[in-house]
């Protein structure tokens, strides 16, 4: 087992080159025995092990340093920087994250979690380099799918400018999560089987610059050279950026990438090596269902089938009312940033394929798209996670809320969202959104109830948001199912000494709460929050002047919250009603960034679920 050598930074440089397709082998195998016990990004990472071996065996680690961007494809990266035993407690609490991440290693130079941000890291870490007069070599790895993203174009057109060295490396495997749509991917499906050629040699360059006339020779032959090049090869759209070009490059073949590296790093300029490979390579079920595997749960090795059956999730909810509404209304659209199945639109768009639109990774794109939809007449849902839409907060304010155009948001994985850890928790949306003047903010407290706010969101002509969590969804409460009234809360029991109000989720956690609080001998109401913008302030004045405690409850940072609005409407009518001398608890998560584990430990740490809940309001009596 040559992978049992591999126990530091730097250890595959002792691999002899015969053997290295074998320790490749080894590593694919690690990563699906691993990956089928703890879950996690399988596809995307079987692809790129020979690029991480390639990339190692060229660099000089931590020293160099390599951003990946979105970095879920790094497990391989992580094994040849030591971290092998990590992966028996990947993605859980306390174990090794699943991205890259600056506090768990050295040769993790920058986090990541996002997509199309490699690029411009990189280019910050380049100048910086270059000012603290450092010798070090910097390399961003992109996938095709996250240059679909602007912010990977912006840093490209300031990539061209550079004077210095700096290796772009393209991972092209046709996919993001699911297939690539677009421009940018039929460009590269072009040149994916041109020839590769190199940049005019340093050596040439310098004998002849600072010459008399030089220069302009200098100009004059890159002028003829890129006129040839331009009929010939399609890569110059990078060369034209000002960027070389090297590729497209067989990205298993270990030999080929090294020498591309190899001379990538010679070059004083920015250079982008375009590497071919196969997302789910080694592993027949990850190729045959990408998608599935991007992230998966633990799965049987033999048939690729998860472990645990699947229950019918939020996103499954979403997927059948967006079809039936699309039935019903032929202005209703869909909209989505590179994800159909994951927001589970896959199922609208084979209904009605004219009506779906997916951008690609682009989610400021996506709002603003949607916001010309909405002016041109039509009724846009644009389905995004929580944690991406905040990469389209100025897009939501400037182009959809100040002209009070009838975008619908579907923002699903709000709250905690376990294993995935800081990147991927959407726990600020209720925060950032609702403190939009004109935008109306849901949240459903089970299944019926989000179909009935889909229905009133489609209908309601207006901005609107309804978040909802990630898995199962809630089935519990079904008698309770009164009309939805834009900024009315629902009264689902009436006590008179303890107000529970509940945002989204919660409200199960607070029919839990109750039940606990009543075993304590202490009567408890329960109201469903349904709106945080605008807020029920007749609930809460009601709730103010026949309860000795109002308790708030929401999945999402105490800041900007749900917990702090009615807070600040009990103050304002106390400063009214000297009378009132009911207390407020807020329990929401707190102002920080919550790591990777288990959706309900982290709840628990966080002091969210129902027993911490319950108790920290039987202290008070």
């Amino acid at each position: 087992m040559y992978l049992d050598k591999i126990n530091k930074v730097g250890d595959i440089k002792k691999i002899s080159p015969d053997h290295l397709n074998i320790l490749s082998n080894e590593i694919r195998e690690f990563l699906i025995e691993k990956i089928s016990h703890t879950g996690g990004h399988l596809g995307s990472n079987l692809g790129v092990v020979e690029l991480t071996m390639a990339l190692h065996l060229e660099l000089n680690l931590p020293k160099d340093e390599i951003i990946w961007d979105v970095g879920h494809q790094s497990y391989t990266h992580k094994l040849l920087s030591g971290r092998k035993d990590g992966f028996d407690t990947l993605r859980m609490y306390g174990g090794m994250s699943g991205f890259p991440k600056r506090r768990e290693s050295d040769c993790d130079c920058f986090d990541t979690g996002h997509s199309s941000t490699s690029i411009s890291a990189g280019l910050g870490l380049v100048k910086a380099r270059d000012l603290m007069g450092e010798k070090k070599t910097i390399v961003s790895v992109i996938g095709d799918g996250s240059l679909t993203g602007g912010l990977a174009f912006e840093a490209l057109n300031n990539a061209g400018k550079l004077d210095t060295n700096f290796i772009i490396v393209l991972n092209d495997n046709k996919m993001s999560i699911s297939e690539n749509v677009g421009g940018i991917p039929k460009y590269l499906n072009s040149i994916r089987t041109s020839e590769g050629y190199l940049d005019l040699k340093d050596d040439v360059y310098n004998k002849i610059v600072g010459t008399p006339a030089g220069d302009s020779i200098v100009k004059n032959i890159r002028r003829a050279k890129n006129s040839i090049k331009s009929l010939m090869s399609p890569g110059m759209m990078f060369e034209e950026m000002g960027v070389v070009y090297l590729g497209p490059i067989n990205g298993h073949d270990i030999d080929a990438m090294r020498k591309a590296i190899k001379e990538a790093k010679r070059l004083k300029r920015a250079v982008m090596i375009h590497v071919i490979t196969e997302k789910g390579r080694g592993y027949e079920p990850a190729i045959r269902h990408p998608a599935r595997f991007h992230g998966t749960g633990p799965f049987d090795i033999e048939t690729g089938l998860p472990k645990k059956s699947s229950k019918v999730s939020w996103t499954n909810i979403f997927s059948t009312v967006m079809v039936k509404l699309g039935a019903r209304n032929e202005k209703v659209c869909a909209v989505t940033a590179a994800m159909p199945d994951g927001t589970g639109l896959k199922r609208f768009y084979n209904a009605y394929p004219d009506r779906f639109f997916d951008v690609g990774i682009a989610e400021e794109h996506a709002v603003t798209f949607a916001a010309g939809l909405a002016a041109g007449g039509m009724i846009p849902v644009v389905a995004i996670y929580s944690s991406f839409l905040q990469r389209a907060y100025d897009q939501i304010i400037h182009d959809v809320c100040l002209q009070q155009l009838p975008v619908v948001f579907a923002v699903d994985r709000a709250g905690i969202v376990g294993n995935d850890g800081e990147t991927h928790q959407g726990i600020f949306d209720l925060s950032f959104l609702s403190g939009i003047p004109g935008m109306t903010v849901m949240a459903p407290k089970n299944l019926w109830e989000f179909s009935d706010m889909l229905k009133f969101a489609v209908d309601f002509g207006k901005p609107v948001a309804v978040r909802y969590p990630r898995g199962p969804v809630y089935e519990g409460l079904e008698e309770f199912r009164s009309d939805i009234v834009c900024g009315e809360a629902e009264w689902i029991y009436r006590e008179e000494e303890i107000a529970l109000f509940a945002v989204g989720s919660m409200v199960e956690t607070g029919e839990n709460v109750r039940k606990i609080l009543d075993e304590k001998g202490h009567k408890a109401s329960l109201i469903n929050a349904r709106f945080v913008s605008p807020i029920d302030a007749d609930a809460v004045r009601e709730a103010l002047r026949c309860h000795k405690l109002i308790v708030t409850m929401e999945e999402n940072v105490r800041s900007g919250g749900y917990g702090e609005k009615v807070l600040d409407l009990i103050n304002q009518e106390r400063l009214r009603d000297k009378g009132l001398d009911a207390d407020c608890m807020i329990f929401a998560l707190p102002d920080s960034f919550i790591e990777h584990g288990d959706c309900n430990k982290l709840k628990e740490i966080s002091g969210i679920d129902a027993v911490s809940i319950a108790n920290k309001i039987l202290e008070r009596f």
